[in-house]
């Protein structure tokens, strides 16, 4: 039998209270873009549920496209039939047959949020399992681990019947959380950031720092192509890349040598802030993870954040290196990342930085350089290219 619907299941979305429709508005312009390739496939919606109607387009190729969106708990290709007992077991005979081979298992699960349908939940099992026992020769209950778990859920509108649950990536639609500004690096850590911070629904744009010619075009590709692993989920995302040259090598002429990692990472944090400011964002995504490297501990973090008031947001704060590199090979970052071809971070790292810097100290060394005129000059050079999903990308004045 031919699936002729996908049935979508909101899972968080459903605890929203008077806003659920923007989220679900959200979620539909997600299950758009994940579906664009099935032209035939229309959606539908309600407060309960989303519905994809295949129109004779593969059940098995759009269902692979679902797995990625952000706001589905789970789903399943679905038969959708008449609220007649004849016709509800013909149909399920039919779709049982076509998952069906020998020796295989099976148990019926009837979910009735209609409480007026003539049958209760234990009579339908028993009903439709006598059904298929007849008429498949040699089938056997399993109830507890069944090869074939054939659901049937009757809803007030119709009854529908499927075969397989399968799980969603969860959280909430992308952009229905506002935009944040991910400070995107070439390492692990990062791009996993940005995939989590996504799953919160919240729309990402990456701000690289590059320093040419101690860093490389091969570097800035592999930012590129990180880009691209994050759009595949969005559909696109605005990359900004700072030319930072400068800014190092004053720093480097400027505080002494074991300051100037805080120092890097502090107008670091001042650059991304005018971008979020200019681009409507309302926080900035970090890949630290508490303890990692030197300036990820407290007095760092602590000694770096004074120069803005904007919410900073770490997702890995808690996790430890082997979580995030599973994340990291889940969302096929993990092999770009380990591509050896360094950032600013890497190439500039000094031989012993301080690992508790005092915020005192780092102010005072800042404090006989002005380094403003430097980052207002590097926002206004910065290059933004939107990488699109499975694209290359383009500068952002092509657009226009």
């Amino acid at each position: 039998m031919m699936y002729d619907r996908i049935l979508i299941r909101y899972g968080e979305i459903s605890t929203k209270g008077r806003n659920r429709n923007k989220f679900i508005e959200k979620l539909r312009k997600s299950v758009r873009k994940a579906i664009a390739d099935f032209p035939k496939a229309v959606i539908q919606s309600d407060r309960d549920r989303m519905y994809i109607l295949l129109n004779g387009e593969d059940a098995t190729e759009v269902a692979s496209k679902l797995k990625n969106v952000f706001g589905i708990q789970s789903f399943s290709p679905a038969v959708k039939v008449e609220k007649n007992i004849e016709q509800m077991k013909e149909a399920a005979l039919e779709l049982f047959t076509s998952l069906y081979s020998k020796g295989k298992t099976f148990k019926i699960s009837t979910k009735r949020s209609d409480k007026t349908f003539e049958l209760d939940t234990n009579e339908m099992n028993h009903e439709f399992g006598s059904y298929l026992l007849t008429n498949i020769p040699g089938l056997t209950v399993n109830v507890q681990n069944p090869d074939i778990n054939l659901i049937i859920e009757v809803r007030k509108d119709a009854v529908y019947l499927s075969a397989e649950t399968i799980r969603g990536a969860a959280g909430l639609p992308v952009a229905s959380s506002g935009k944040a500004m991910l400070m995107l690096s070439g390492g692990i850590d990062s791009p996993v950031a940005g995939y989590l911070s996504m799953k919160r629904g919240v729309e990402v744009e990456a701000v690289h720092f590059a320093s040419p010619p101690y860093t490389s075009e091969r570097a800035r590709q592999k930012v590129v192509d990180l880009s691209g692993k994050l759009a595949e989920i969005s559909g696109h995302i605005a990359l900004h890349i700072v030319p930072f040259t400068e800014i190092q090598q004053m720093i480097h002429k400027q505080i002494p040598a074991n300051y100037t990692m805080t120092t890097t990472r502090r107008i670091m944090l001042r650059i991304t802030d005018k971008l979020r400011e200019q681009e409507g964002g309302l926080a900035i995504i970090t890949g630290e993870s508490l303890g990692q490297v030197a300036s990820q501990t407290l007095e760092s973090m602590y000694a770096i954040n004074e120069v803005t008031t904007t919410p900073i947001l770490r997702p890995l704060i808690a996790m430890d290196k082997t979580d995030i590199m599973e994340i990291a090979a889940k969302i096929d970052t993990l092999e770009i990342s380990n591509l050896p071809y360094e950032d600013c971070c890497t190439v500039f790292v000094p031989s012993s930085p301080k690992t508790k810097p005092k915020l005192e100290k780092v102010q005072h060394f800042e404090s006989f350089f002005d380094f403003e005129p430097l980052i207002e000059k590097a926002v206004q050079e910065t290059e933004t290219i939107i990488v699109e999903s499975g694209s290359n990308p383009y500068e952002e004045e092509d657009l226009f």
